[in-house]
């Protein structure tokens, strides 16, 4: 089958999923959004309209916009939700998957693929994750800011037939002008954003700072370093090959690439005192993965505490 009569879905179509739906519904004509409400209604009636630093204005018609549960067998599946939201869409498509599908889910956190993996059992999932700033817009339009949105896409220790379906993946992403990196160790790209959003979005939602308020802080700015060294050590704990360098890197982000007015998703939630946040993926998976490994997180601990307590008043 031609990559063109292949039949893709994106489920979740906010900042990350607005992006990758935008993309590849102005490449490929068979493209499914997964939406309701009024976004749903905006998509139909104006398209998905994409504001885009790095790929320009875009407009993309898809072929239909559905609910989830009337989204229907498809080829490829991107999900794009908040990881609150996953078990609820896995059982909404369980039995629209098949052995032949591919899941990708372009998600926060190190472990949507493995859940996906055990609530669906069936079809490939490959592991991904995307570094972009994107975000929607009150009028459903999607903005990404900056010069730069790409994947990381893989299988950690794949088959023939995973390794194939990884290639049909960065077929459709080449296709659709996103860029990609196909990885051998996917799981040490993943826990390297991850070990960076243990800190951002912890650091920056317990405090309600900027970036640049925490890195003028050198208590504040220590406490950063400290937490990503925390996560790190889960990790290692686990037995992902994080290097020295890896963290070092994520860190020099925090000390001189992240700008000054950056703020995190997580701390953005806090803000509006949302009822869901993703505080479970970015600080309670940590905290829990380091007690059952025994490794020692104090700080991870006390600020997720803190964060829960203040989520409780909400």
């Amino acid at each position: 089958m031609k990559t063109e009569d292949k039949k893709i879905a994106v489920i979740g179509i906010g900042g990350v999923g607005g992006y990758v739906a935008g993309m590849l519904a102005k490449a490929y004509p068979q493209v499914t959004m997964v939406a309701r409400g009024a976004r749903a209604e905006s998509i139909r009636e104006k398209g998905l309209v994409l504001h885009s630093d790095y790929k320009g204005e875009i407009v993309a018609k898809p072929e239909r916009v559905v609910p989830v549960r009337e989204m229907g067998q498809q080829d490829y599946i991107f999900i794009c939700v908040k990881n609150y939201s996953l078990a609820e869409v896995c059982e909404s498509i369980r039995d629209m998957v098949t052995e032949d599908t591919v899941i990708i889910p372009v998600m926060n956190g190190v472990d949507p693929g493995e859940k996906i993996r055990a609530l669906i059992k069936k079809g490939t999932v490959v592991d991904s994750l995307i570094y972009t700033v994107a975000f929607a817009n009150s009028d459903f339009s999607i903005s990404q800011q900056d010069t730069f949105t790409w994947l990381c896409i893989g299988i950690k220790d794949a088959n023939e037939k995973q390794q194939e379906k990884v290639r049909e993946v960065a077929e459709i992403l080449k296709g659709a002008d996103i860029d990609y990196r196909d990885e051998g160790d996917i799981q040490v790209e993943i826990w390297r954003k991850y070990i960076l959003n243990c800190a951002f979005n912890v650091m920056t939602a317990f405090y309600d700072n900027t970036i640049g308020e925490l890195r003028k802080d050198p208590v504040k700015a220590e406490q950063y370093e400290r937490l990503v060294w925390e996560a790190a050590s889960v990790g290692r704990a686990k037995g992902v090959a994080l290097t020295d360098e890896h963290i070092n890197e994520v860190i020099h982000k925090f000390r001189h690439v992240h700008a000054d007015n950056a703020t995190s998703s997580l701390q953005r939630d806090f803000r509006i005192r949302k009822k869901e946040t993703e505080l479970e993926t970015f600080s309670g998976y940590i905290v829990q993965e380091a007690k059952r490994l025994g490794v020692d997180i104090p700080l991870s601990e006390k600020m997720y505490e803190g964060l829960k307590e203040m989520a409780e008043k909400f």
